[in-house]
């Protein structure tokens, strides 16, 4: 078996676009068709300047369509978007992400992007200046929003000379992606999954506020994992910055304040099956917001502090035989003392542990160091380990205790 077997017998439509990185694309119709799949390339008319359509017809073993009326014929659109099991858009260059992003259906690959009813896949390609403007960006968001799903760009030496991002992802990467999407071994396949990440900032003033370091990675990348894993996930996500690291299978509500996730996490929390507790919510807020900012006297400041409500105890008392809720505890001393006291306190089913002590644990790393502890005390200590493979692991976890609650 070959190094992407999820792709045999599957319909791939291949939509090549005016870059030079279309030459990947050829590499990538030859792996594509490897794995076992079949492979119908479209093209613009730009495409043609940088690789022949022969080549891939030599390849694909298909004839390649360029335009929606070819020799007198018409060539049925949303045939192939009804064909096809994914399309993949690679290169995808600035010009044609607009014109996705904004519904343009001048040419056949257009057109039939606008008709597909499978998944699709877009790998840019374009120069520094252009994929960093704000048109860009946001056309990169829209189809986003539309549950296209982004390959993202590679970093490197680009066309023009210049160094940075930009650059088409390898054939290989793109390969990857079609394959993990197309994973016949889904653990979580019809489960709800509630994942909660990031700080909460919780306001002082209008300019000023409270919070903390939290970046989110850690939640975004068990959000992942359970997407990769056929749940539906739904992300309630504090002030980030990462959400680029997003999985778009992933639903995300975004929220500001501690009674923001509240009020998000116990809407949510009826539906699933499963809640995993990674934001760092602030304990204390300010009894009042000021209406103005507050200005600068001589002497010192005080500012009154109520407590937050307790979001993961909250689900815990509600919490049915049929649920699982995971929380996270990022401790400074008596690790292991105050983390079990948290599993029974707030009627958790297993706590993760981290130490701001461990090197490369904890905020602002990619990294984590964790023990898991499950209800009934035992412990099992993993190793320092990259926050998508610790995720993988919660996740084992969190597996075994549907088998053994």
């Amino acid at each position: 078996m070959g190094p992407f077997p999820n792709l045999k017998d599957k319909k791939i439509l291949l939509a090549v676009t005016g870059s030079i990185a279309a030459y990947k694309s050829l590499l990538l119709t030859r792996l594509i068709v490897k794995a076992g799949a079949e492979v119908q390339v479209i093209m613009t008319k730009a495409a043609t300047h940088f690789v022949s359509p022969l080549s891939f017809a030599t390849l694909s073993r298909k004839k390649v369509h360029l335009e929606i009326m070819e020799d007198d014929a018409w060539n049925n659109h949303v045939e192939m978007g009804l064909w096809a099991d994914a399309m993949v858009v690679a290169p995808a260059t600035a010009n044609s992400l607009a014109k996705m992003a904004h519904g343009l259906a001048d040419t056949m690959v257009h057109a039939v992007y606008l008709s597909a009813k499978c998944p699709v896949f877009f790998a840019p390609a374009m120069d520094l200046d252009m994929w960093k403007h704000p048109s860009t960006q946001d056309n990169v968001n829209r189809l986003r929003q539309f549950g296209n799903i982004e390959i993202k760009v590679g970093t490197g030496e680009l066309a023009s000379g210049l160094v940075g991002a930009g650059r088409m992802a390898e054939p290989e990467e793109i390969m990857q992606t079609l394959d993990d999407h197309f994973q016949t071994n889904i653990t979580f396949s019809g489960k709800k999954v509630m994942i909660t990440a990031g700080p909460t900032i919780e306001r002082i003033d209008p300019v000023r506020f409270i919070s903390n370091h939290s970046t989110g990675r850690m939640g975004i990348s068990i959000a992942n994992a359970f997407a990769k894993q056929g749940a539906t996930v739904q992300l309630i996500l504090g002030p980030s910055k990462l959400k680029d690291l997003i999985d778009p299978r992933v639903s995300t509500t975004h929220v500001e304040s501690a009674q923001d996730m509240l009020e998000a996490a116990q809407g949510h929390w009826p539906s699933q099956d499963i809640a995993v507790m990674t934001a760092a919510v602030a304990d204390y807020r300010p009894q009042t917001i000021a209406d103005n900012k507050i200005k600068k006297k001589e002497g010192d400041l005080s500012i009154a502090l109520e407590r937050t409500a307790d979001i993961a105890a909250s689900l815990g008392q509600v919490k049915r035989p049929d649920q699982r809720l995971v929380g996270f505890a990022l401790e400074t001393e008596n690790g292991l003392e105050n983390a079990k006291l948290k599993v029974y306190k707030k009627n958790f089913d297993m706590i993760v542990l981290n130490s701001l002590k461990d090197k490369g644990a904890g905020f602002k790393h990619a990294t984590n160091k964790v023990t898991i502890i499950q209800k009934d005390g035992s412990s099992k200590e993993y190793p320092l380990k990259s926050k998508d493979e610790v995720a993988l692991d919660i996740l084992a976890a969190i597996e075994k205790s549907f088998v053994e609650p």
